[in-house]
């Protein structure tokens, strides 16, 4: 039994993206605030906060006047906002990674949610203060039998909503095969396999870079802080989303055809 993420688009209703845009604002101002914390508390005295105190913190910070938005939306994601910033601290003074770095609303954002603060009945998914289910395009059926016990709503910089929903399945072993094959990535050619067969680069990759260029010179071009640099700044966001999902497809059909 092991834990696997099935990933969907959704297209959420105004009064959904309301809430949810709020609660990831709400994440994002507790994560920062917590790291500002725990950043000063070790540069003045060497102490290293735990997540024990950040969350006794985020309950004091709720009564403040300038603060009381945090108690609108559900405690449930800025918890685990919490407990992602101790596993990313605990990370780097362990050495497996660098410090963590403040949170941006204009590179989109994330919640999570657990099972107190989610349902999932009738093959639909119902967040914390919303009586609608969130509208999914299911791609692809769960496992089945499967029930999520974690979902993650993410907002792409390019404005892409899309729901994660982490569940146990249990993994099938491989039939046996004596057929053995060696891969090479290649320079003229994407990969090229032991047998002779060879993966072309993939095509289209230029005309989108050159889309990307022309986009981000464009930016570069306006008045920071106004309303055209945002547009612009989207404008390079979904261009960089088209290369990723251009990437994404000739990767999943390359590995098809060597599988086969």
């Amino acid at each position: 039994m092991t834990q696997r993420a099935f990933k969907y688009r959704f297209y959420p209703t105004p009064e959904q993206e309301t809430l949810l845009r709020r609660t990831m604002g709400c994440t994002c101002v507790v994560y920062n605030r917590a790291l500002a914390v725990r950043t000063q508390a070790w540069y003045d005295e060497k102490k290293r906060v735990g997540y024990s105190d950040t969350s006794a913190l985020l309950t004091e910070w709720k009564k403040q006047d300038d603060l009381q938005f945090l108690s609108e939306v559900s405690c449930v994601p800025l918890q685990q906002g919490l407990r992602h910033l101790q596993k990313a601290l605990s990370n780097f003074f362990e050495g497996r990674a660098k410090y963590p770095t403040f949170k941006k609303k204009r590179n989109g954002g994330s919640a999570e949610f657990t099972k107190s603060a989610f349902k999932f009945r009738n093959g639909q998914v119902f967040l914390a203060k919303s009586s609608l289910p969130l509208p999914i395009r299911w791609s692809r059926e769960l496992p089945k039998g499967a029930t999520p016990t974690t979902i993650t709503v993410k907002l792409s910089p390019a404005g892409r909503w899309t729901v994660s929903l982490l569940v146990d399945v249990e993994i099938e072993p491989l039939p046996p095969c004596s057929n053995e094959i060696g891969v090479d990535l290649g320079v003229t050619s994407l990969v090229a396999l032991s047998d002779g067969e060879k993966i072309a680069n993939p095509k289209g990759f230029n005309a989108k870079r050159r889309k990307l260029k022309k986009a981000q010179k464009a930016l570069s071009r306006k008045q920071k802080g106004s309303n055209n640099r945002h547009k612009a700044r989207l404008k390079v966001a979904k261009v960089h989303q088209e290369i990723a999902d251009a990437r994404k497809d000739f990767l999943a059909r390359a590995d098809d055809s060597i599988g086969t």
